[in-house]
């Protein structure tokens, strides 16, 4: 099994997302493929980029401790993060895509971000989404 985890970096909800990942991996005895997008890397931008590679790069440890296969990938391809999610869940045929949601609001909650919105809804394999 394989099994896409969309890591953001940097939010709260990302323990929670890699906690499900890390269970579902053992469960299913499944391949993680952590993902973070970035729609552009210019000088502006290459903080961030590091910053998501050394955290990606702990996750990926952190995994492999446990005995878990992980794989990281930095999505760099000029599209929002929601539709390069689904691209490389299409692309690599995922069998389940992990996302986290940060929306805490009642409002929040009825209608997620954009980017997991596009995801739920595009997606072709099933989705959680963990808050």
């Amino acid at each position: 099994m394989k099994i896409l985890v969309a890591y953001v970096g940097g939010l709260d909800v990302d323990k929670a997302v890699l906690e499900v990942a890390r269970k579902h991996a053992k469960a299913f005895n499944a391949t993680l493929y952590v993902a973070s997008s970035m729609e552009r890397v210019s000088e502006k931008e290459r903080p961030d980029l590091d910053k998501i590679e050394k955290q990606l790069d702990y996750v990926k440890e952190t995994m492999k401790t446990e005995g878990i296969a992980c794989e990281t990938h930095v999505l760099v391809r000029g599209l929002t993060p929601g539709e390069d999610i689904v691209d490389f869940a299409k692309d690599h045929k995922m069998d389940e895509i992990i996302i986290g949601i940060e929306k805490k609001s009642k409002v929040g909650k009825l209608f997620f971000g954009s980017n997991a919105q596009y995801i739920i809804l595009e997606s072709p394999c099933p989705v959680v989404s963990v808050k």
